[in-house]
C-alpha cells in the first residue's frame, strides 16, 4: 500500500514494500531551549536550519512542532510552516494536539501532508478526521483511544482497526491511514518493546497499512539510548514499519543498510549514493 506525500513540486512515496521513508524530528521544542526562544520572538531561522541539517542528513519528510507552555500554537504553527515552505521543497507533517492548530496550518501548507495525529478517542476522530478529508491530507492513528494506553497488542490492533474504518466511513482512503503502534520505554515496562513490535506486525499483516513511530521513546532514562534505539529500529522496520519519526543524522545509515539486507535497494545503489553524498558533505566542510 502507497500513502503518497507532497510538497509545492516534491512527491514522496511511503511503500509497505520500502524502503522506508524517513520523518525528521527535530523541529519541536521539547529540549530545545534556543528553539522555544526564537520561536517565541518570531525567529524562524533556527527553524530553517534544523529543517535544512535534517534534510540533508537524510530526512525525506519534516514533522513540524511548535508546542511549549504558554505558546499560541494555532498561531505560530500556520506561520512556522509558511516560513519552511518559503525556503525548502518538503512534504511536512503537521504536529500538534491542538486540533485548532492543525486546522490552521491546514489553510496554509502546499501539496499533502500528514497530520499527527488522531487517536481512538472519540472527541479525537470527530475532531481530526473532517479536516483529513477536507484538506486531502493523510493521517497518523495513535493506538490509544478513552481507556487510554492498553498494554495488550491485539487491543492496539483494535483500536488501530476502528480509526481505519473510521477514517474510510469519513471519506479518507484507506491509503492516507499511517498507524503508530506506540513505542513505551522500556526502562519502564520490560515487555514494552515486545507489545510495540507484535502490534506493528499485526497491523502489517492484517490491515496492510503503513505505519510510523517516535524512534526514540523506548530508551528514556537509559545509558546508551543510540545502540538501543538502533537494535529496536531495525526490528521495527523487520516486521512492517515503513516512516519512522526520528533524527536523520542517528538512522538514516541504520535504515540504508537495514533496506539493503531486506532486498529493498538493487545494486546496493541508495546504501552507496548515501554514504558517497555524506562523504561528499565532510569534504566539503
Amino acid at each position: 500500500m502507497k500513502t503518497v506525500l507532497k510538497s509545492k513540486s516534491r512527491e514522496v512515496i511511503i511503500d509497505t514494500k520500502g524502503p522506508v521513508v524517513i520523518i525528521g524530528e527535530s523541529i519541536n521544542p521539547t529540549r530545545r531551549k534556543r528553539l522555544v526562544e526564537t520561536l517565541s520572538k518570531g525567529n524562524f531561522e533556527y527553524v530553517l536550519q534544523l529543517a535544512a541539517s535534517q534534510v540533508n542528513a537524510g530526512a525525506d519528510v519534516l514533522d513540524v512542532n511548535v508546542g511549549y507552555p504558554g505558546v499560541d500554537d494555532a498561531a505560530l504553527l500556520p506561520r512556522t510552516v509558511m516560513a519552511i515552505q518559503e525556503k525548502m521543497d518538503v512534504p511536512l507533517c503537521l504536529d500538534s494536539p491542538n486540533p485548532k492548530a492543525i486546522e490552521a496550518a491546514l489553510k496554509v501548507v502546499e501539496g499533502k501532508c500528514l497530520i499527527n495525529s488522531v487517536n481512538g478517542e472519540e472527541k479525537s476522530l470527530q475532531a481530526i478526521l473532517p479536516m483529513a478529508r477536507d484538506h486531502h491530507a493523510a493521517v497518523i492513528g495513535l493506538t490509544m483511544d478513552d481507556d487510554g494506553i492498553t498494554h495488550d497488542p491485539e487491543k492496539r490492533f483494535r483500536i488501530a482497526e476502528k480509526i481505519l474504518e473510521r477514517a474510510v466511513q469519513t471519506g479518507i482512503r484507506e491509503e492516507d491511514v499511517v498507524i503508530d503502534p506506540l513505542a513505551m520505554a522500556v526502562s519502564a515496562d520490560p515487555n514494552a518493546c515486545m507489545v510495540t513490535l507484535q502490534t506493528i506486525k499485526l497491523v502489517h499483516d492484517r490491515l496492510g497499512l503503513n505505519i510510523t513511530q517516535g524512534a526514540s521513546n523506548i530508551s528514556f532514562g537509559l545509558p546508551n539510548r543510540d545502540v538501543l534505539n538502533s537494535a529496536h529500529m531495525t526490528l521495527s522496520i523487520a516486521n512492517g514499519l515503513t516512516c519512522p519519526i526520528a533524527n536523520p543524522a542517528k538512522i538514516t545509515a541504520l535504515v540504508r543498510a537495514t533496506d539493503l539486507i531486506l532486498g529493498r535497494d538493487d545494486y546496493a545503489m541508495r546504501f552507496t549514493e548515501y554514504f558517497h553524498s555524506q562523504e561528499a558533505g565532510e569534504g566539503s566542510q
